[in-house]
């Protein structure tokens, strides 16, 4: 059974508002909190679950004639120390 947003809002709301230990006065505040959880975790890469994330795999864009080894190359490269003169 798939849960609905709201329904998952509705049930991590009352989990924060078990967390204060059931202040009286706070059921907009923990809403707003468990909104933001949930559009937090719906921008990530997480499960809605929570319990397990899901790996985004990068696309390399191939670059033609080999640019991008020289540029990694070029990025790499040590510098030479300085060196200092004798006084």
């Amino acid at each position: 059974m798939t849960e609905t947003q709201e329904e998952w809002i509705k049930k991590r709301a009352y989990a924060l508002w078990e967390e204060e230990g059931r202040p009286a006065g706070r059921d907009s505040a923990h809403w707003h909190q468990a909104l933001k959880e949930r559009e937090a975790l719906e921008g990530s890469a997480a499960s809605l679950d929570g319990k397990e994330v899901k790996t985004r795999t990068k696309r390399a864009v191939a670059a033609p004639n080999g640019a991008a080894k020289a540029a990694a190359r070029k990025t790499t490269a040590k510098k030479p120390a300085a060196v200092s003169k004798p006084v």
